[in-house]
């Protein structure tokens, strides 16, 4: 572990421990704000763009909105949202995957589905079309070829961070990693997500240590923080006093292939 993680990392004595499945998933006034229509989801491979993405779609459908959860990421085959196409449509959000999704065939593929998920976003209240985008500016290239028909009103483009993964431990390559997502994209950011954890080894220490990258992360881009993700089995240990006072309680439902 480099010597930057460990300015923001205080890790606890043992791995957390699982609190039971909750039922209230209350978004932060910053977040919430911060939603468009049409928005995109966005980060550094394996920072936890997917399982944002999942819980703020899942919420979101709680809350009575008609959601649809499009699947850009035509990278990496793994960690998904179109893996969990089943639980997202029991919850009410359509999913919209790359043709051939989940098959042995699945392949760098865009759908003009995607072009219908963004315009029926626009075409009534309480509609949100979530766009969850391949890690880097390799997958935001996929979200360039969207960005004119995104950019011709309001979006949010979400920028997802976390402290504990390669390349994304010091706040100025977090920054350089966005600036070059924004010129792949076409688009540029108008938030961060502090997704900072360990899985499940986060504890309250860690999350709360993070909350000072986040901020760093912030100042350095000139975007507000609009979401600190914490762990459902943190959250009671965590009194909303993070630095950035965005507090989201998320449940990891994005397996690793060995769980």
């Amino acid at each position: 572990m480099t010597q930057e993680v460990t300015k923001y990392l205080r890790v606890g004595p043992s791995p957390a421990a699982r609190a039971p499945e909750r039922t209230a998933m209350t978004l932060p006034t910053p977040l919430r704000n911060a939603l468009q229509p049409v928005t995109a989801i966005t980060g550094h491979y394996g920072t936890g763009k997917t399982n944002f993405a999942l819980n703020l779609a899942l919420d979101l459908a709680k809350e009575g909105l008609q959601l649809r959860l499009v699947d850009l990421d035509i990278v990496n085959p793994y960690f998904r949202s179109s893996e969990y196409t089943q639980l997202l449509e029991d919850a009410g959000v359509q999913a919209v995957t790359p043709v051939m999704a989940k098959s042995s065939l699945d392949t760098p593929s865009l759908s003009a589905a995607v072009d219908g998920a963004i315009e029926w976003a626009r075409e009534g209240e309480g509609r949100i079309t979530l766009i969850d985008v391949g890690g880097d500016d390799a997958g935001a290239t996929a979200l360039g070829r969207y960005a004119g028909p995104i950019s011709t009103q309001p979006y949010a483009l979400l920028y997802v961070v976390n402290a504990y993964r390669n390349l994304t431990q010091d706040p100025a390559e977090a920054a350089t990693i966005l600036h070059e997502i924004e010129n792949a994209s076409h688009l540029r950011a108008t938030g961060v997500v502090n997704n900072s954890h360990l899985r499940t080894e986060t504890t309250p220490d860690v999350l709360q240590a993070a909350s000072a990258f986040g901020a760093d992360v912030a100042e350095q881009l000139q975007l507000p923080i609009v979401a600190q993700t914490i762990p459902d089995w943190c959250a009671d240990a965590m009194d909303g006093s993070t630095q950035t006072g965005v507090k989201y309680i998320v449940q990891m439902l994005v397996k690793t292939p060995w769980e």
